[in-house]
């Protein structure tokens, strides 16, 4: 799948309306706490198995966090605190929605499992970055060769947990139960690939 590869053409969805923003002034690490905010609450009612409610605020949650990295840039707002702050948002609503889910409709197991490889599918990059060494950034992202290793990553899961809250929600026998495992399992396909690429590439060097 490998959506973050079409970046560039998602681009064209929602530029737009972090330019509509951008021009109310509104600090670009607000609409990112925002967006924490509403993956939060999103969080809570998937816990509460309130689908639609869910549903509806976790794709609120995904659109604010597409647009401040457009606000910031628009209004000259960009900072290294922001694109941090950004990545402890992301990774805070990623970890509240799929323990939420794991929880309410499959189990504490399945919850640890769909939480754990998701954080390491994503933080296996700036481990790489730190320890190999990649650090050039085009347009305010770090170029490294973990970009388009990999088939299954945030954009996936999200895609993925939106179709099966909606399947759950239509009483569908393939609801959030198999979703959240089905996600479990295609983040840890996903991450694995990432780690054989990495010791085929870096195994055999060592450190002197």
């Amino acid at each position: 799948m490998n959506l973050t590869s079409k970046r560039d053409n998602l681009k064209k969805l929602y530029i737009p309306i972090g330019l509509a923003i951008a021009r109310t002034g509104i600090h670009p690490n607000l609409i990112t706490l925002v967006s924490l905010f509403l993956g939060t609450i999103s969080a809570y009612f998937f816990y509460e198995e309130r689908v639609l409610t869910a549903v509806g605020f976790f794709i609120l949650s995904g659109l604010f966090d597409l647009v401040d990295g457009v606000v910031a840039r628009e209004t000259d707002r960009t900072s290294k605190f922001g694109a941090v702050f950004d990545w402890i948002a992301d990774k805070w609503v990623d970890g509240f929605v799929l323990g939420a889910v794991g929880f309410a409709y499959a189990s504490p197991f399945v919850a640890v499992t769909a939480v754990t490889v998701s954080m390491l599918h994503s933080f296996i990059k700036p481990v790489t970055y730190a320890e190999i060494g990649f650090s050039r950034r085009i347009k305010g992202k770090i170029e490294d060769p973990l970009e388009g290793i990999g088939f299954f990553g945030r954009p996936e899961t999200h895609i993925t947990l939106i179709i099966f809250a909606l399947l759950e929600r239509a009483d569908f026998p393939l609801g959030l139960n198999f979703g959240i495992k089905l996600i479990a399992f295609l983040s840890l396909s996903s991450l694995l690939l990432r780690i054989v690429y990495l010791y085929r590439h870096y195994g055999k060097e060592y450190e002197e």
